[in-house]
């Protein structure tokens, strides 16, 4: 970040998962209710997911010498399944949760599907996730990223995950631990990996894939300079003493230097243009450099309908935007204030696809790029130019852009360049 650019310290709720004794899906859920997720509000929250066959409880356990909280996700009768992934992210896509759950959750979901094409060596398109493909996954998935909603956190830190050791049984037969879409998770992310603790008798398996694709897609590998305020522990079903079947999570905050820059907001309202006049003024405004403009219905004295334009521009432009306003509506005044707002860093990049070289936007929080967004022209011009849908190419611009930008990592939409 260049030395001119101002910043301020700004402090972001934070979670540092240690997968001291592996991680599964109810694990990590357990340990964000061990921290302090209420569990009415995670229940009334899933339940906008409109499915039923599942019942939630929570119980304080203890594993070795380790005190904390067990989830149980118990299914009966109504249960829906098996549920594919297409099934999964309807009913996800379907829910009234909030985009954000909504986006990190189908995140996470593609993810799995995506490990298990790969374990399979199959289209994602002919993926069955069999065990995997039940309510319990879609609970765990979502239910986290529920969580992280309501307890406010914006960063999740995870420690390397252990690997375990032995055979698991499943509806394939007998599989070696990490079990293949575990693995492939693992090595999707890059994720760091260490060996299981020293036992006489192997641990079995430590992390589940539904434990790997939730780490994976959502957390970065680090440890961060965390302000801890509270700490959870999800406790898993295995009765191991000498290693306790155990997830821990520090909940705390911690410090983010943000680019501040000095704005400012104009505003007037027309009651008698226009949508093409205010189009056009909209078309000046943006050519003379404003960040961005809106248009706001409002009532005006005697009842009449009318539009609040509003531009956010550099300070320093205050007097240019002014000029346009006056110029190109019938305003006879503009109010403006200065205000601040917190920039990340961004910059243009040019990446290599399948339909050429194309130009994206690149996102970056404290130099680290955390997300990427096809240019529109870019992405317009080359379906009029082949034929093509344009969200077809926007996600096939988008995809190759993650994938040599973003490496094994889900694109985050709260970071949308």
């Amino acid at each position: 970040m260049p030395a001119s650019v101002p910043t301020e310290v700004v402090a972001l709720k934070a979670i540092y998962l240690h997968c001291l004794g592996g991680a599964s899906g109810d694990m990590l859920l357990a340990a964000l209710l061990d921290a302090g997720l209420s569990l009415d509000q995670l229940r009334a929250e899933l339940a906008k997911l409109h499915v039923q066959g599942y019942a939630l409880e929570a119980q304080p356990a203890q594993r070795g010498a380790i005190r904390g909280t067990h989830l149980q996700v118990s299914l009966d009768e109504k249960a829906q399944g098996p549920l594919q992934p297409r099934d999964l992210a309807r009913i996800v896509q379907s829910s009234a949760l909030p985009e954000r759950v909504k986006a990190q959750a189908l995140a996470v979901l593609q993810r799995l599907a995506e490990a298990e094409a790969r374990a399979h060596r199959q289209p994602i398109q002919q993926v069955h996730l069999h065990e995997l493909g039940t309510l319990d996954t879609l609970v765990d998935v979502v239910g986290f990223a529920i969580g992280l909603h309501l307890l406010g956190v914006e960063q999740v830190y995870a420690s390397p995950l252990p690997t375990g050791a032995g055979w698991v049984r499943s509806e394939h037969g007998v599989l070696p631990v990490p079990a293949p879409a575990t693995l492939e998770l693992m090595a999707m992310a890059g994720a760091p990996v260490v060996p299981p603790p020293s036992s006489a008798k192997p641990p079995g398996e430590m992390v589940t894939p539904t434990g790997a694709a939730i780490v994976t897609t959502l957390a970065s590998f680090t440890v961060p300079a965390i302000s801890v305020e509270r700490v959870g522990y999800g406790l898993g079903t295995r009765e191991t003493p000498e290693h306790p079947n155990a997830l821990a999570v520090w909940l705390g905050s911690i410090e983010v230097a943000l680019p501040v820059g000095e704005m400012v907001l104009l505003e007037t309202n027309v009651d008698d243009s226009t949508p093409e006049l205010l189009g056009y003024t909209q078309e000046r405004l943006l050519e003379a450099g404003a960040r961005d403009v809106w248009f706001t219905p409002i009532q005006m004295k005697k009842n009449r309908p009318a539009v609040q334009v509003s531009v956010l521009a550099p300070a320093h432009l205050q007097r240019q935007m002014a000029e346009v306003l006056l110029r190109e509506t019938s305003t006879l005044g503009v109010r403006f204030r200065l205000t601040q707002r917190y920039e990340a860093e961004r910059e243009v990049a040019q990446v290599a696809t399948s339909l050429g070289t194309v130009a994206v936007k690149v996102k970056r929080l404290e130099g680290r790029v955390v997300g990427v967004s096809p240019e529109y022209e870019e992405c317009r011009r080359i379906a009029l130019a082949q034929g093509l849908p344009l969200q077809e190419v926007y996600q096939r611009v988008l995809e190759a852009a993650r994938a040599a930008l973003l490496p094994g990592r889900a694109l985050d939409p709260r970071y949308d360049a």
